[in-house]
């Protein structure tokens, strides 16, 4: 095979230059979306690996793998869009969002408005599909007592992807345990000293930002009232609607295929709107794939009503697929490796090495946007220079999805912050700088880092553990896997 050398480290930072201008002036003068952002980065990349060497072929082959990736959240984003869709057509969104506005205190909403995506997602093992159904009800709830729905949105993200990070059916969460070749349970024991006081403190903070404002009581009974009635003539509400809810819960728990779940619960929602709400079946085939047009006669109801479907879902696939090109071709001409490679040399102390891999991380996640590749490609280039510095790999798996898995919130182009700026209709600038959770984890592992606590450490002579090229591994085998699965976090990757 033809060897080719590694880009210079200022040539390797000018795709990620290019990104991070083309992003700010997409969002602050052009006001479009991210793709031609990442297009611009994918056309410098490629000029930089022909300069390289590599072949038209070699760069396609590798933006072809980088996509390849991103195949099975591509379906799950269709399903996701199918699943909002008929939730809402049959009436289960509403009947949350019903009971929530009759049952939950103001005063202490913010904070439930955390808490309860947080169980929901730790249980479902996915924040996407948590933010989809749980998140628009208590958006909807949310401004239903006052509340700022970009703070709502906040607080929501938060708990989704607590879940999201410790669940041990979350795709990234046995992503990253394999890629750092331990056992997955012992890398969710190792999470623990990270996201539970984030979780403690990100509460705290709504807690004190939502008493407050619950206790003015923005909203008063009678517009409760309004919204109840509009939401009661235009669907059929009864709590037996809450059984499907349990049932995708249910189904999750059993661990049914994850792909096959979401397409049941999806089923499921367009049941209950033939049989419930006595949609036609033409309603509901168009509530998959347009979404809804809610007319209720509440204007901010029928705004955050009006959504779902697979079309929605489509501004956000082409994301992914374009970020996880980039991630491809990336990995293939070398850059990230060539910028790994100067930093760690000069990296002396462990708190600096942990620290070193958090912002590389992050750097591919800005680079990226994609959350997958922003967990396999630190963890994979620092396995040998952790276990080298007597670094146990438990620490550097929880350093990736520190970045990779929640960090990622915080970058307003990230697939992440698209996908819920879709559903909550609002702009990923309004509600980032509410997603606590996603600043406190990252700052808690620099404090971890360089005090050393909560740091496990191995001796360097034993078990080395060879690091095993990104770009030879199927990404594809650590999907939907359960602890027990063989090939799964459990089981070292074969190369």
């Amino acid at each position: 095979m033809t060897e080719h050398k590694l880009p210079a480290v200022p040539v390797a930072l000018l795709p990620i230059a290019v990104l991070v201008v083309m992003a700010l002036l997409s969002i602050s003068v052009w006001d479009i979306d991210m793709v031609i952002p990442l297009m611009s980065a994918v056309i410098v990349t490629v000029v930089i690996g022909k300069a390289l060497g590599y072949t038209w072929r070699e760069l396609e082959q590798s933006m072809v793998r980088g996509v390849s990736r991103a195949l099975p959240a591509v379906f799950i984003l269709f399903l996701i869009g199918m699943i909002i869709g008929t939730w809402i057509e049959g009436g289960l969104i509403p009947t949350i969002i019903y009971y929530g506005l009759t049952a939950i205190w103001p005063v202490v909403f913010l904070p439930l408005a955390c808490l309860v995506p947080a169980i929901v997602s730790l249980v479902l093992g996915t924040s996407l599909t948590t933010i989809a159904t749980v998140g628009i009800a208590f958006i909807a709830i949310g401004q239903g007592m006052g509340f700022n729905p970009a703070l709502v949105a906040g607080a929501v993200i938060s708990g989704a992807f607590f879940g999201d990070k410790l669940s041990p059916l979350s795709d990234t969460t046995n992503l990253a345990a394999a890629m750092g070749g331990v056992k997955l349970f012992d890398h969710i024991r190792h999470m623990l000293w990270d996201t539970i006081p984030a979780l403690v403190i990100a509460l705290a903070i709504y807690a004190f930002i939502g008493w407050p404002m619950g206790a003015e009581g923005s909203v008063g009974d009678g517009e409760v009232t309004e919204l109840l009635t509009a939401l009661d003539a235009e669907f059929v509400i009864h709590p037996l609607l809450l059984i499907v809810p349990v049932i995708a819960i249910g189904l999750m728990l059993i661990r049914v295929p994850a792909l096959l779940t979401l397409l049941m619960v999806a089923l499921l929602g367009a049941a209950t709107a033939l049989i419930v709400q006595g949609s036609s079946l033409t309603e509901v085939m168009q509530s998959m794939s347009a979404g809804i047009a809610s007319e209720t006669g509440v204007e901010f109801i029928d705004s955050l009503l009006s959504r779902g479907g697979v079309a929605q879902m489509l501004s956000t696939i082409a994301l992914v697929v374009v970020a996880t090109a980039l991630g491809g071709i990336l990995e293939k001409t070398g850059a990230f490796k060539s910028l790994v490679g100067t930093v760690v040399r000069r990296v002396k102390r462990p708190g600096s090495m942990v620290a070193t891999s958090m912002g590389a991380g992050f750097t591919v996640a800005i680079s990226s946007g994609e959350q997958y590749v922003s967990v396999l490609l630190p963890a994979r280039a620092f396995l040998g220079p952790y276990q080298k510095m007597g670094l146990a790999p438990v620490n550097l798996t929880r350093v990736a999805e520190a970045a990779g898995t929640v960090g990622i919130n915080l970058v307003p182009w990230s697939v992440p912050a698209v996908f819920a700026a879709d559903v909550f209709g609002l702009s990923p600038l309004e509600f980032i700088p509410f997603v606590f959770f996603a600043m406190l984890v990252p700052v808690i592992n620099l404090i971890y880092a360089y005090t050393g606590f909560s740091i496990k450490r191995i001796d360097p002579r034993d078990n080395p553990t060879e690091v095993i090229p990104s770009s030879d591994i199927d990404v594809s085998q650590y999907q939907d896997l359960s602890p027990d699965t063989p090939g799964s976090a459990s089981h070292k990757p074969a190369k």
